[in-house]
């Protein structure tokens, strides 16, 4: 599994960065984190508002900083998504 953060690198990234990194460890899973910078690649996967969330090349949220739960949920439902 590969879990992608895009954004500049802003605090709500850096945020939703710890969460992701959280959920995988509580919930005792194994994923690459890959920060995503270049605004061209972002936009490459359509969206508007950072920062965002891509769980195997699947944009899962845009925009907002989703709580620790909901990242944990957006893991399991998209486990294999690819």
């Amino acid at each position: 599994m590969i879990i992608k953060i895009l954004g500049s690198g802003c605090p709500n990234c850096k945020t939703l960065e710890r969460r992701a990194q959280q959920a995988l460890e509580e919930m005792n899973l194994s994923a690459e984190i890959v920060e995503v910078r270049d605004f061209r690649e972002i936009a490459a996967y359509g969206i508007m508002h950072t920062p965002g969330l891509v769980i195997d090349e699947k944009v899962v949220s845009a925009g907002n900083v989703p709580k620790l739960e909901e990242i944990k949920s957006l893991i399991t439902a998209n486990m294999g998504s690819v």
